[in-house]
């Protein structure tokens, strides 16, 4: 996950440990929940239904699976050969019903975390669709039966399947109807319920979500382990999802906990993991394909532009060259309070918990608390214009056109440094609490011990001003005027790649995870392998961007760009296929501008407006959540 202040709340999943006390990780295992279980079994088949079919409407390319699927029946180890009780006088073949096994509760166990609390008794399973060959008919078997069956028997193999073969080429189709009846049964043993739980789970590990979902309506002992909170944790990771809080949220989560604790008492809980992976599938197809719900307008900063933006948890932050900050509700898109006391427009933001940085053309930074309004500390020392700034924790380093860049304790206020070094503006800064990295308009990118007050390394190789910078800990990305984007290393300050094939200003880029998306002036938008400077997608197309790319967001599935063209786009990461717009403005393409996009997982937040009055300045809140 990439995780920066400046960018507010984080477009992706967060990616925490999860506390193994949370949740069970078997919901169903006590004997005691049987009797509940059936008692539930009718209502949770709807939810169940419902669960597949909300699957079976995504995106996944799987072919259709077959009806007979799922239609498993079970027989004991020492089987003998059966047919259907009731011989269909139709035409068409009837769709086989799973035989469901029979559950064995254990009264002599005192323990409620037995694995093997539901072990099928495979032998004693009623067999209501199937009988023995011989009670077929009342009648005697015909003359000569016993000793064409002797003659049969001494055949070898060859010779006794040539013989099926013209036995079945003078049936009628009724009587090889009735064949099928008798041996269609015997390839549809529900193996699942003859292996030991944990072999059972292992198996349906290789499942796809909406196959699982598929088995869960099977019978009822498939339900019990397609519910297995284990099995479902192990979906979730595959996606990403690595606590069930960040996706179901605190107080959901709670509940889910507080019930597993009583699970084992008889109460039958879905598995939270389950209904974590659900709610997050269902979010992604709201950005996906499904109706975009009408978004909130919050209208603030008159017809000034939104130079900022800042989106966490529940709050906004718009700065403004109008010289104020507003913050408002996500939920409501109230504006809680205005930010006065800048002399100048505020070109930079940074929000960390409640504490709001600002800088300003009037060459200062102001600290305020976010909950009441209040400037806390005005920090003097730049003479020039705040052009970039970036927090970690309770230090902010600010860049600024005085060609020099200071260290900030945001808690009292104080410069702890100073770094002397460029000969230009300083146009972005990074900072991840160790080194800071700047980028300049003398065409040079410099990493900076800030406790010594020591440059580490000049990164030479732009031709033009850099304006864009990315920095994981291990590598700095710059992009430049030049069109390029450069590569670095931060230990030795060695160049590994320069990214080409942009045609213009690299204006903003993100990082995560070794892929780089950039933005660019030409209107296109480029996903980066940085580790072997491959260009992986190019978002473009008949669908592309008309005008220069202003921002841009990205998580492991989607891709969201802005543009001066008044649009705002998704696109799938892996694939680069265009997915829709999500903002299109009336004024689009005659003035009408998106400056800036924050988003989280279930909110999208787009700073809009034009410089020639067509549209009116305000922020859209688009909200994703699932509804369900």
């Amino acid at each position: 996950m990439l995780k920066k202040a400046n960018l507010g709340g984080d477009f992706c999943i967060k990616s925490l440990d999860f506390d193994e006390d949370v949740a069970s990780d078997h919901d169903f295992e006590s004997p005691s929940c049987i009797k509940e279980f059936e008692e539930e079994e009718e209502n949770m088949d709807d939810s169940l239904s419902d669960d597949a079919a909300a699957l079976d409407d995504s995106t996944f390319n799987d072919e259709e699976d077959d009806d007979d699927d799922y239609n498993v029946n079970s027989f004991p180890e020492n089987r003998v050969l059966k047919r259907k009780s009731e011989a269909s006088n139709d035409s068409s073949f009837e769709k086989k019903m799973c035989k469901q096994p029979d559950f064995i509760d254990d009264e002599d166990s005192n323990s409620q975390n037995d694995v093997e609390v539901f072990t099928p008794e495979v032998d004693k399973c009623p067999s209501t669709l199937s009988r023995k060959i011989k009670s077929t008919s009342a009648t005697p078997a015909p003359p000569g039966i016993e000793t064409w069956l002797a003659k049969f028997q001494e055949w070898n193999n060859m010779d006794r399947l040539s013989a099926l073969d013209r036995l079945i080429d003078i049936c009628d189709p009724a009587q090889v109807r009735h064949m099928m009846n008798v041996i269609e049964p015997q390839f549809q043993r529900d193996f699942i319920s003859l292996l030991p739980k944990e072999l059972a789970l292992y198996v349906l590990t290789f499942l796809e979500p909406k196959d699982l979902l598929k088995a869960a309506q099977t019978c009822r002992y498939w339900r019990v382990l397609a519910e297995d909170n284990l099995l479902w944790r192990e979906k979730c990771r595959e996606e990403g999802i690595n606590d069930v809080r960040e996706v179901l949220g605190r107080r959901r989560s709670r509940c889910s906990i507080s019930a597993n604790n009583t699970a084992n008492s008889g109460q039958i809980i879905p598995s939270p993991w389950k209904a974590a992976y659900m709610r997050q599938h269902n979010i992604e197809m709201n950005w996906r394909c499904n109706p975009i719900k009408l978004p909130k307008v919050l209208k603030g900063h008159d017809d000034h532009v939104i130079t900022c933006l800042q989106f966490s948890g529940n709050r906004i932050v718009s700065g403004s060259d109008d010289n104020t900050l507003k913050v408002w509700s996500a939920s409501t898109g109230k504006c809680l309070r205005t930010l006065s006391g800048h002399t100048g427009g505020v070109w930079s933001s940074q929000m960390w918990q409640n504490i709001i940085i600002s800088g300003s053309t009037d060459r200062t930074l102001k600290v305020w608390n976010a909950d009441t309004g209040q400037c806390i500390h005005t920090l003097y020392g730049h003479t020039s214009t705040v052009r970039c700034m970036h927090l970690h924790e309770n230090k902010v380093v600010s860049g600024s056109r005085d060609a020099t860049l200071r260290v900030w304790d945001v808690d009292t206020g104080k410069c702890l440094h100073v770094l002397v070094g460029h000969v230009a503006a300083v146009r972005c800064v990074q900072y991840n609490g160790k080194l800071v990295v700047s980028g300049a308009y003398d065409y040079m990118v410099k990493v900076w011990n800030p406790e010594r007050e020591e440059c580490i390394h000049t990164l030479q190789g732009h031709t033009n001003r850099v304006y864009s910078l990315q920095f994981d800990g291990v590598h700095v990305v710059s992009g430049s005027l030049d069109t390029s984007i450069r590569v670095w290393d931060v230990e030795t300050g060695a160049c590994k790649h320069t990214l080409m094939g942009h045609q213009s200003l690299t204006s903003g880029m993100e990082l995560r995870n070794n892929t780089l998306v950039s933005g660019n002036a030409d209107s296109t938008v480029k996903v980066w392998d940085i580790t072997s400077g491959q260009c992986l997608q190019t978002l473009a197309g008949a669908n592309k961007h008309q005008s220069a790319v202003t921002s841009l967001q990205f998580n492991n599935k989607f891709v969201v760009t802005s543009s001066d063209d008044g649009t705002v786009k998704l696109w799938d990461l892996k694939t680069g296929d265009f997915l829709r717009n999500i903002v299109a403005l009336e004024s689009g393409g005659s003035g009408g501008v998106v400056w800036r996009i924050r988003a989280s997982s279930t909110k999208l937040i787009c700073a809009v407006g034009s410089r020639n009055g067509t549209e009116e300045t305000k922020l859209l809140v688009l909200d994703f959540e699932s509804d369900r």
